[in-house]
């Protein structure tokens, strides 16, 4: 990894921790994916974009409706708990 890409890294982690309102290390609980048969839909504020069949990285369990997850561009939002599927 280049000193490049980890000042990137470390700036969306800054940028997640403020929109979010996390704290504490971002550690990855378990991994989960996006139905195949889930309808794709574009991300919003603090929604995370879907695509069908995406492995997502769990982030945070925050309530019965949604998942914080991070998806494989290092990006950070909130997913339904409906479209996912353990893997």
């Amino acid at each position: 990894m280049t000193l490049k890409e980890c000042k990137r890294e470390e700036k969306m982690d800054r940028e997640f921790r403020k929109k979010f309102k996390f704290e504490g290390s971002i550690s990855v609980l378990t991994q989960m994916m996006v139905d195949p048969a889930a309808t794709e839909k574009r991300g919003g504020a603090k929604n995370l974009p879907l695509r069908r069949g995406e492995i997502l990285d769990v982030i945070q369990f925050t309530n019965q409706e949604q998942i914080l997850c991070r998806n494989s561009q290092r990006r950070y939002g909130y997913v339904p708990r409906a479209v996912m599927l353990p893997l």
